[in-house]
């Protein structure tokens, strides 16, 4: 199985690197683990509507270009589906007993995801309507994919 997170900007704190490290290295025992970076549009403080709709398209099609076609596609959204841990588990479960190997997570830049990327990822999820840095939603979706393995296998990690 390969698990691809796959963002716009560069991680420059230690501690959020460290913290995804750690779950990485946690996980390898489960799947091949990567987050893809791509660059982020350079763009002023305020920004005219068509402005804000050329940044997201030059950055929706930088994340394109890195999902492949058979990949399963996670964009992470506010206005997207809440799952608990548990259901996030038994979806990867259900998606990987049924033939998807690789599956993507896809978080967008500060203005959100393109709707070219919305359209073409198989689901939308929420980790609720909070608005939270990148870097930070980095560490926390990598945290709750290690989880998902964790509950599949029954282990206590989740309790």
């Amino acid at each position: 199985m390969n698990i691809k997170i796959i963002c716009v900007g560069k991680l420059k704190e230690k501690y959020f690197k460290q913290g995804i490290a750690e779950y990485a290295k946690r996980m390898s025992k489960f799947a091949k683990f990567q987050i893809v970076e791509v660059p982020d549009e350079k763009a002023p403080e305020s920004l005219s509507n068509a402005e804000m709709a050329n940044v997201m398209e030059k950055e929706g099609a930088r994340i394109l270009d890195k999902i492949k076609d058979r990949d399963y596609v996670y964009a992470l959204a506010i206005l997207g589906e809440e799952r608990s841990s548990e259901e996030f588990a038994a979806e990867i479960d259900k998606l990987t007993t049924y033939g998807h190997s690789d599956i993507d997570f896809v978080i967008g830049g500060s203005l959100g995801l393109a709707p070219e990327v919305l359209k073409r990822a198989d689901t939308q999820i929420s980790f609720g309507r909070f608005t939270l840095p990148h870097q930070l939603m980095r560490l926390v979706l990598t945290e709750q994919v290690y989880r998902a393995f964790m509950i599949n296998i029954g282990s206590p990690y989740h309790k």
